[in-house]
């Protein structure tokens, strides 16, 4: 068994709360919020691994509220669950999504169908959370969510913005579990605007009295200090660091869309999801590891039908495009990307035109960073009698096939900071849609 002590991780309640309040005192001083790890900038160039080497940055495409599979990417169109959706052909042979999709189903040669993944959490919240870390709930701990995983076994890339980064979250952001606040994703909303917490909230005078005013506490904290006292317990120093390094970066000009060519900004769509697709790609080419971008309003209960459409539509381009414009530079090759939703919905339609929650058999989109193109795993019961698909695929065998290919073990196992050892991920590798 692998084991490994984070030293970022806080070893018992009173170092954790210790650190905690100087953290919050240092950014409250800086004007800033947010804290994450310290890398290098890597060109892009440097980002392109070659076929076979690992990935090195995953981008997750949230569909909030579960997308309907039999409205997007497994319609059933002449059985009585299928709705009335119609379809259209992919670039798979014999593969068919609902129309609307016309863009997505262009790419499908680079990209690979789930149509069989199930979960065990049918609750909105429970099911987000077993999603984005490949555990169910509990009461005792809090898991990691992958891209907080990505960012803690991959600390190579050295840039001055967020590594971690949610774009348009919903009311329950990527945490950084056991691995500690420094590994929350750092969140943001329309890419439109500009990035929240990096101006200084007073004149430059005033703030260079402010940092003096701050050395001044740090310095006396240091001569007071016990000498068992280990200063890597206490990250004041280093999150005012890490502040100030962002809020004067250039680097942070990979979030502004709105200097982006009106054309290529149209292909994306002109929605906050299709900005935040854009910013996605700009920011994984600026090195950052993981960045996710949610679409909500597929919670269809009622007039299921129309309310998916809606949504198709804001997603198909912006979907396409991220592809393509991952392709073009080869960072498709090491970039990860992962599309779908907390569960999918009934094949029945209630009393409402709707569909309800469904986590036994549901689609999810894999592409880039070592995910085989033009692939389909799994199949639903047409009749919507079975609960069981064919050839299933669990969340956490997801996770498990994402951190493979990324080049990291997820059988090892960290040690939390109450001394449980957990292993990253208790999921099987899908070997079926790897190269």
């Amino acid at each position: 068994m692998k084991t490994s002590h984070d030293p970022h991780c806080a070893c018992n309640s009173s170092d954790h709360i210790n650190r905690r309040t100087l953290l919050k005192g240092a950014t409250a001083i800086a004007g800033v919020s947010w804290l994450t790890p310290l890398g290098d900038l890597l060109a892009v160039e440097a980002e392109k691994s070659p076929k076979g080497k690992p990935a090195r940055s995953v981008i997750l495409l949230w569909l909030g509220g579960a997308a309907s599979q039999l409205d997007t990417f497994d319609p059933h169109p002449t059985t009585k669950i299928g709705g009335g959706v119609k379809t259209i052909p992919t670039a798979i042979k014999g593969v068919d999504f609902a129309a609307g999709l016309e863009q997505t189903a262009s790419v499908m040669g680079d990209v690979s169908l789930i149509r069989s993944m199930v979960s065990k959490e049918g609750d909105h919240e429970r099911a987000f959370y077993n999603i984005k870390t490949g555990y169910r709930p509990d009461p005792t701990l809090i898991h990691p969510s992958i891209g907080a995983i990505v960012c803690h076994e991959l600390p190579d890339a050295k840039i001055e913005i967020p590594t971690h980064i949610s774009i348009l979250p919903n009311q329950w952001p990527a945490r950084g579990g056991f691995f500690g606040a420094q590994y929350d994703a750092f969140q943001m909303y329309d890419p439109k605007n500009t990035v929240p917490d990096v101006k200084a909230r007073v004149d430059d005078k005033r703030m260079d009295l402010r940092l003096e005013s701050l050395s001044v506490v740090e310095r006396s904290f240091a001569q007071g200090r016990s000498a068992d006292l280990d200063q890597t317990k206490t990250l004041h120093q280093v999150s005012m660091q890490r502040a100030r390094s962002m809020m004067t970066s250039d680097q942070l000009k990979a979030f502004n869309v709105k200097d982006v060519p009106a054309k290529e900004l149209d292909a994306y769509g002109d929605t906050p999801f299709g900005r935040g697709c854009l910013a996605a790609v700009r920011l994984i080419q600026a090195g950052v590891r993981c960045v996710e971008v949610t679409l909500t309003g597929w919670d269809t209960h009622a007039n299921n039908l129309e309310g998916q459409a809606t949504q198709v539509k804001i997603f198909d381009a912006a979907y396409a495009s991220l592809i393509r414009d991952l392709k073009k530079p080869g960072l498709l090759e090491s970039t990860i990307v992962v599309c779908g939703g907390e569960f999918g919905r009934t094949p029945k339609i209630n009393n409402v035109g709707g569909r309800d929650h469904w986590p036994h058999g549901f689609s999810m989109l894999v592409a880039g960073g070592g995910f085989a193109g033009g692939r389909v795993r799994g199949t639903t019961d047409p009749e919507g009698v079975k609960k069981e698909p064919e050839h299933p695929v669990f969340v956490e065998d997801l996770h498990a096939t994402i951190q493979d290919l990324l080049g990291i073990d997820h059988s090892k196992e960290i040690m939390t900071p109450i001394g449980r050892p957990m292993a990253l991920s208790k999921g099987e590798v899908v070997g079926e849609l790897k190269v």
